[in-house]
């Protein structure tokens, strides 16, 4: 029998037949029902059959779409077991103070937004109800990663329980006389309620899905129990369309996190107009969330949806659901009755004939208001069904409607998002809808008034003793401090006295420090190392044998180097966090353990290393959720500066990555030099991050590649070197080619690597042109400018304070010339608070492939450019020739 003209081959024609009879008999019997009873009839029954296949546990492709329904079916839906007359009274007085704290904030400009939390308060209402476990239960409850722009309802509900004053009702979005609300989730500006940053957008799913996976991490390296913590996170289906928000869903399925949900809030509309105009935007995540290998629970159809399915036995109901574009359905929730029964119902006979047995209440009722994620039945039962799920994450696909319950002219308006108050009438509409007992008479000055049942009130009472029995208050943030005990000195030993003639890298010191510093007794297993797929660039493979690389599957495989002493070596309790090429995963697993001191209340210290040009540049926006989240570890930017990473080229030359961390007000930036300096760092780093007073900051130091021989640290440096700034030597030190005692002077201060190239100039300074230099370590231009900028501010308050830099050269009268591998806006931070005269060399403009020397040269940065620019800031001071710039270009060929 030969092949149908056309036919493409697939996998199947590979495997061998042994029954060819049974198989054409079953084709047949497809044909026939085909033939028999329709292409429809034939398509429904492949489709139960797969689904059937897929139950039964048959290792056959997933089906990626299934019918535009519910999952869970009315007579599946499990009993509800709270009183849904009380909780319905609960959600309308939250429904109404978050439009009310809106609305009255509006007279003040500050804005906020109203439609969000209307569509999906009976998804967060029900998990706190039934499902969402606070801080004081066993473990460390549930994190709740919230949608930013429902916040007014999550205020709204710490109203009624007592947390939030009607005052702070007031404040929302005004937050500078101390006493206010933060328009979204910002645990820096209200850290007893918010736990997570979640209104940059994609960034909340990307942190959920690693949160959960480092939860997993704890358990299985016996740090904390997080069995019972489950991970929620609410997203918007617009929201979805940032690459963040499905990154890593790949990741949540492979390593089995069914202590994950996503809570997916399918209003159809994200901020100017349909999601998926033209499309179904359910469909398209179903689709995507299946293929990752998620558990995917659809709540779509309100009960009142329960009669026209039951009235459609063809199936014409199902398939035209399937058809019709959200762009449209949106229109159907806005017109009439008239309307739907001819656009939607009268496209087909069969449509036509179910359509004329509903009533006009019935279809206004299905196709206005009846939706999926407004019942609470509906919603329970999808999220009992989340928690049951074993082996893979769940998403849940609510469909809402925007504005629900704000009345028509906010209902699924396209402008929704950006309206921000209602009219006194539309309140009183919303108020007879939700059937609250707020009289006439409370409007009468014009405002709209906050309601509330009153403390004693059973609405409250139902409320705290459904929060008591999960656990406490939530969402909400406690910290239970835990001072680490500082490292032994050992740790730090080797690197304070330096490699004598052996060369190495700062990256390579860093990376043996956190070595030893692993094998503290009393900290070392709160170390988390973390990288993204580069770990043998920056010298870590000794760590994989002794610390192991985390899986939740172990090693299921022999390595191919296990006979060499660093193989490759995974473990379910491993302690590295290998990610794969993915800096932005990597950044959400340091933020996951960054704040682990307050999610779990175990402080762990996260170092996550990284190629330093794909650092700040590529996840600035999640180094704000880090500092907005208080979270505390070491970022190190390996492989850093412009010109030290020989032949990678302009997309791998990093010459900004300080100018960029400079706007975080959490990040202490360092650029050092030498391994001590690296140890005197961390040092300081840890007390001031895991001491009896942490503060709630994070580290960035930049790190280099280029071997070279690191010296003892000199007496009575550590407070320059944790300041910014110390005196490396004196060109009295100098051994050979000293200067004359009444040589011109001048000053030169360098950051990481550009420290050896302005040694070499200050030998070259004294043995060709008799100029006396003194060279300065400029360890952190960033806390050179925070101290000088404090001192300013202090000023303003009638303190008169001297800033540090400007202390630090007291007495100097010479120039002052800085160099970096850095832009020249670099070391320029501080230049406002330098006395003496001040300029800078810098490597701006573009990266290039050469040679360490070349680029140097390029950038007129190495050690004879150096002699050349400090000659001519001396030459404007009157103090060498004029002619002797000249002179040197042509001696040093430049």
């Amino acid at each position: 029998m030969s092949d149908p003209v056309g036919k493409l081959p697939s996998e199947l024609d590979q495997l061998p037949d042994r029954d060819t009879e049974e198989t054409a008999e079953w084709a047949a019997s497809l044909d026939a029902v085909a033939k028999a009873a329709g292409t429809r009839r034939a398509e429904y029954l492949l489709r139960r059959t797969l689904q059937h296949a897929e139950a039964a546990g048959l290792a056959l492709p997933k089906l990626l779409e299934t019918d535009y329904v519910n999952t869970i079916p009315t007579a599946a839906e499990p009993e509800f077991p709270g009183d849904e007359a009380m909780e319905a009274k609960i959600t309308a007085w939250n429904r109404w103070n978050a439009a009310a704290m809106v609305t009255r904030g509006s007279k003040y400009g500050v804005g906020g937004h109203i439609a969000t939390f209307a569509s999906a308060a009976w998804l967060y209402e029900t998990g706190f109800q039934h499902f969402f476990r606070g801080k004081e239960a066993d473990g460390s409850g549930d994190q709740l990663y919230i949608q930013g722009h429902a916040s007014p309802g999550i205020y709204a509900r710490a109203f009624l329980d007592g947390r939030v004053s009607e005052q702070q009702l007031d404040n929302f979005r005004q937050e500078s006389g101390g006493n206010g609300l933060p328009s979204y989730p910002h645990p820096r500006r209200l850290p007893w309620l918010w736990e997570f940053p979640t209104v940059s957008m994609g960034l909340g799913p990307l942190s959920a899905i690693y949160q959960a996976r480092f939860n997993r991490y704890l358990q299985n390296r016996n740090i904390k129990d997080t069995a019972n913590s489950h991970v929620w996170a609410f997203l918007g289906d617009g929201e979805m369309d940032e690459p963040e928000s499905t990154a890593a869903l790949a990741l949540a399925s492979r390593e089995q996190l069914d202590n994950l949900t996503f809570v997916i809030n399918c209003n159809l509309q994200r901020l100017d107009g349909p999601v998926r105009a033209n499309f179904r935007v359910v469909q398209e995540l179903e689709a995507q969330f299946r293929g990752a290998g998620w558990n995917v629970i659809k709540t779509l159809w309100g009960s009142a949806w329960d009669e026209l399915f039951q009235l459609d036995t063809t199936g014409a109901l199902v398939r035209r659901l399937r058809e019709v574009p959200d762009a449209q359905f949106q229109t159907y929730a806005t017109r009439d009755v008239a309307y739907i029964r001819q656009h939607f119902f009268g496209v087909n006979a069969e449509l036509v004939q179910l359509a004329g047995v509903l009533s006009d209440a019935k279809i206004a009722e299905c196709f206005h208001t009846s939706r999926g994620g407004h019942e609470p039945r509906k919603v329970y039962a999808a999220y009992k069904a989340a928690l049951e799920h074993k082996g893979a994450p769940t998403v849940i696909l609510a469909q809402t409607v925007k504005g629900y319950t704000l009345g028509a002219g906010f209902e699924s308006k396209n402008a929704n998002h950006q309206m921000k108050k209602l009219t006194i009438d539309e309140f009183k509409d919303m108020r007879d809808l939700l059937g609250l007992p707020i009289p006439d008479s409370a409007f009468a000055d014009g405002q709209v008034p906050y309601g509330h049942p009153g403390a004693n009130s059973p609405e409250v009472q139902y409320l705290n003793e459904r929060r008591a029995a999960l656990g406490g208050p939530a969402p909400a943030r406690k910290v239970h401090h835990v001072a680490l005990p500082a490292p032994a000195e050992r740790s730090f030993a080797p690197l304070l006295k330096g490699s004598g003639k052996q060369e190495m890298a700062t990256t390579m010191a860093f990376v043996r420090l956190v070595k030893d510093l692993m094998r503290d007794k009393e900290t070392g297993k709160r170390w988390v190392p973390i990288v993204p797929d580069e770990a043998r660039t920056f010298g870590m493979e000794s760590l994989f044998p002794s610390a192991g690389i985390y899986s939740p599957l172990g090693q299921t495989y022999e390595p191919v180097d296990r006979d060499q002493l660093m193989y490759y070596k995974e473990a379910k309790d491993g302690q590295i966090l290998n990610e794969g090429i993915t800096e932005a995963g990597a950044m959400a697993d340091f933020i996951a353990a960054c704040t682990s001191y307050a999610t779990h209340g175990e402080p762990m210290i996260p170092f996550y290393i990284f190629y330093s040009m794909f650092g700040w540049q590529r996840t600035a926006d999640q180094m704000w959720q880090l500092a907005d989240q208080l979270g505390k570890g070491f970022i190190v930017g390996a492989t850093a500066g412009r010109t030290t990473l020989t032949g990678e080229g302009l997309q791998h030359a990093d010459g900004h990555s300080h100018l960029i961390a400079s706007t975080n007000p959490a990040s202490l930036n360092y650029d050092p030099a030498f391994a001590y300096e690296i140890a005197v760092i961390v040092k300081d780093g840890l007390r001031r991050m895991y001491g009896e007073k942490p503060e709630d900051v994070f580290y960035y130091l930049t790190v280099y590649n280029e071997p070279k021989p690191q010296p003892a640290m000199p007496e009575g440096v550590e407070e320059g070197i944790i300041k910014g700034l110390y005196r490396f030597n004196t060109a009295a030190d100098l051994a050979e080619a000293s200067p004359a005692a009444d040589a011109p002077k001048i000053q030169l201060m360098a950051s990481g690597t550009a420290i050896h190239w302005v040694l070499e100039g200050q030998q070259l300074l004294a043995a060709d042109w008799n100029v006396a230099a003194d060279v300065w370590s400029a360890t952190s231009w960033g806390e050179l400018r925070r101290d000088a900028l404090e001192c300013d501010e202090a000023l303003l308050r009638g303190e008169v304070r001297t800033p540090y830099v400007t202390r630090a050269l007291e007495g100097v009268t010479s120039p002052v010339l800085a160099v970096s591998d850095w832009m020249r806006q670099v070391p320029d931070q501080i230049s406002q608070w330098v006395e003496q005269d001040y300029t800078s060399l810098g490597t701006d403009g573009f990266g290039l492939s050469d040679t360490r020397e070349g680029a140097r040269r390029h950038f007129g940065v190495d050690a004879q450019s150096i002699v050349v620019a400090a000659l001519a800031q001396l030459a404007r001071r009157g103090e060498v020739p004029a002619s002797s710039i000249k002179e040197a270009r042509e001696r040093y060929g430049l």
